[in-house]
Parts: structure tokens; sequence; C-alpha cells
């Protein structure tokens, strides 16, 4: 069987190590719902905290909100393969 993946409109930030990209990133944080991410970042590294543990990202990676609220990384090279920018 093939399969294609279903069109969702996402929201992310590119982590460059800089203290405005984390505002940014933790503007994708759903207010709404009360969910607290813990976001810490440490010379290179930033890493997420999500219920199935931390996961690291490192300076370039992308930063998703997923469609649940969640926040996980992704490899700049996957990202530009996989996402384009929407026209709003």
């Amino acid at each position: 069987m093939k399969f294609k993946k279903k069109p969702v409109i996402i929201e992310a930030v590119k982590w460059t190590g800089t203290d405005q990209s984390i505002i940014d990133i933790m503007a994708l944080v759903p207010k709404q719902e009360g969910l607290v991410k813990l976001v810490t970042q440490d010379l290179d590294e930033l890493r997420i905290a999500k219920l199935e543990g931390v996961m690291p990202a490192t300076l370039n990676d992308w930063i998703i909100r997923g469609v649940q609220g969640e926040l996980y990384p992704c490899k700049p090279d996957i990202f530009n393969e996989t996402y384009e920018i929407v026209e709003e």
C-alpha cells in the first residue's frame, strides 16, 4: 500500500541560539490548553521536555508545534523536504 501525508499547516521556529528564537519557540506553546512545556538551552543544544522524555535539538533545527500542541525538533534538511511556506 502507498500513503500520502495529509496536508496540514504547522507553526515552526528555527532555533538559532538567540534569546529571540527562544521567545518565539515558547510562543508556540498553546496557552488555552494550560500545558507547560519546559524548554532549556545549554550552549549548542536545546532540550524540549515531552511526555516521552527529553528531546534534544541542535542549532538551526526547526521546532514544530504538532497537531496536538506538542513541540518537537526537526532537522533542517527534513524540514525543507517536507514543508513549504504558506502565504496568509
